[in-house]
């Protein structure tokens, strides 16, 4: 894909307000519940704003954030030093998020790879995603991920349009007052489409491609909505 010179506005923290109480001789303020801001790194990806992203990953402190900017990087302009240095083993305390994206990223190599290197890239990957399911099988990357495998994975090896789509599904509700998840709604409803069109419920697709079409997408949504990719 192409990326875009498109700038993505940098999401704005929340602000904390206040709801009043009347009482007998004055009124007490109540805070309010903040809600979560939206992941910054979903905004610039679904702009395809790879400087950014690339920024994001120069701040990052953690390794969940490094493992996400790379994952959400490398597609953005294939450039495969964003592969290089991948544990091929769990790490100490990984949680579900830091085992999928590895999975992930083991995912692309694999598919950057020779014969052979596919094979044991591919065997990282699936091994990873099992591990990541085993501590929470409801996280969104191990739903997102585990989906895009089914989908990409031959039958012989596991691969089940109609399994992707039950993924995709459950990361629909998971996301449900989420927006801190890293993964937008929206980039869901499109994998969901998508599996939707694979497994021939086309009445189904063609109604949420057609409630996605609506919407005003940014670049990389709209790309995917009107060329999907082969497999």
């Amino acid at each position: 894909m192409t990326a875009l010179l498109l700038a993505a506005l940098l999401a704005i923290l929340p602000g904390v307000g206040s709801a009043v109480a009347p009482a007998a001789a004055a009124t007490a303020a109540v805070p309010r519940m903040a809600r979560p801001a939206p992941d910054s790194t979903q905004t610039h990806y679904a702009q395809k704003n790879a400087e950014a992203l690339r920024n994001l990953l120069q701040e990052a402190d953690t390794r969940a954030r490094r493992l996400l900017c790379r994952y959400r990087l490398y597609p953005l302009t294939q450039d495969e030093s964003y592969l290089e240095g991948l544990p091929e083993d769990p790490p100490q305390n990984a949680t579900a998020r830091e085992l999928a994206l590895l999975a992930g990223l083991w995912g692309y190599r694999a598919a950057e790879a020779s014969v052979f290197g596919a094979m044991q890239a591919g065997r990282r990957s699936m091994d990873l995603l099992e591990a990541a399911r085993a501590k929470d099988p409801e996280a969104p990357f191990v739903l997102l991920i585990g989906g895009q495998s089914l989908l990409y994975r031959p039958g012989l090896a596991g691969g089940s349009d109609a399994e992707a789509l039950r993924r995709f599904r459950r990361l629909r509700k998971a996301l449900d007052g989420r927006p801190d998840a890293a993964v937008a709604p929206t980039e869901a409803a499109l994998w969901t489409w998508y599996a939707l069109r694979e497994t021939d419920r086309l009445d189904a697709a063609r109604a949420l491609h057609q409630k996605l079409a609506a919407r005003d997408l940014p670049p990389l949504y709209r790309e995917f909505l009107e060329h999907p990719p082969g497999r």
